[in-house]
């Protein structure tokens, strides 16, 4: 089960975090790799690690809230190899704030980032797998798309990530008859670069003992057997399905 072998595995947001995670996790059940970022240098860091472990990959700069820059990613992409079968929506960021204080800038900011862009990828990834009537779409959503949380105010980030969870399911309903599917993930507090350093503090130790059951965070590869389901032939049956992965923190 779980075999890649000549599957094309897209990926955004790849040259940091959970996209380089999965990547890593699609690459060992034997994918060809796109990965895509827009950091470009450290992308091809990355393709080049990968290649010296035998892994077919390719590089793509790409910004994903440009829809021009995503449209001449899923180009390339189809001229390469002709099709597509998983797409993992992973990139994102955002600007924390609350309701009362969030700026014009940091709301569109974040929207664009993590919610916009799942649309761009989506309606252009998509349309190469519905030439080839097979497709499996993975969204990266988060569980504050599914809860609020009184650690930080960062209400942009819920309504994206929350938009990103019915727009999965909206997908899911559209596509199926393309032999599409659409799932989501909702990762909990996973260590990245950009969270290392909250993460192990003390106080957010102690937050996460009280409001996570397994009392830790998602550790390196922890989300990829999740997604590596997901992504599969043996998942054809599921779709339109939210999946938490959170150490039990939406589950309380």
């Amino acid at each position: 089960m779980f075999n890649y072998n000549n599957r094309v595995v897209v990926i955004t947001g790849a040259s940091s975090g959970l996209g380089m995670q999965m990547a890593r996790g699609f690459a060992k059940q034997g994918a060809t790799l796109v990965i895509m970022a827009r950091r470009i240098n450290k992308l091809e860091e990355f393709a080049k690690e990968l290649k010296n472990d035998g892994v077919e990959v390719y590089p793509i700069q790409c910004d994903v809230t440009n829809p021009e820059s995503v449209n001449e990613a899923a180009r390339l992409t189809k001229e390469k190899y002709g099709r597509v079968d998983v797409l993992v929506n992973c990139a994102g960021s955002a600007k924390n704030n609350g309701v009362l204080d969030m700026t014009d800038e940091e709301w569109d900011f974040t929207i664009s980032t993590d919610m916009n862009s799942v649309f761009y990828m989506t309606r252009a990834f998509a349309n190469i797998m519905k030439e080839n009537n097979y497709g499996r779409i993975i969204n990266i959503a988060s569980m504050y798309g599914l809860v609020g949380n009184t650690a930080l105010d960062t209400v942009a980030y819920h309504t994206s990530k929350g938009g990103v969870v019915n727009f999965t399911r909206a997908v899911a309903a559209e596509l199926a008859k393309y032999n599409i599917t659409c799932n989501a993930i909702c990762p909990g507090y996973f260590d990245t670069e950009l969270t290392h350093d909250t993460l192990e503090t003390d106080s957010f130790k102690q937050y996460m003992k009280a409001t996570v059951p397994l009392g830790r965070y998602g550790k390196n590869g922890e989300l990829n057997a999740g997604a590596i389901f997901l992504g599969s032939e043996e998942a054809s049956y599921v779709t339109g399905v939210v999946l938490p992965i959170d150490g039990g923190y939406t589950a309380v």
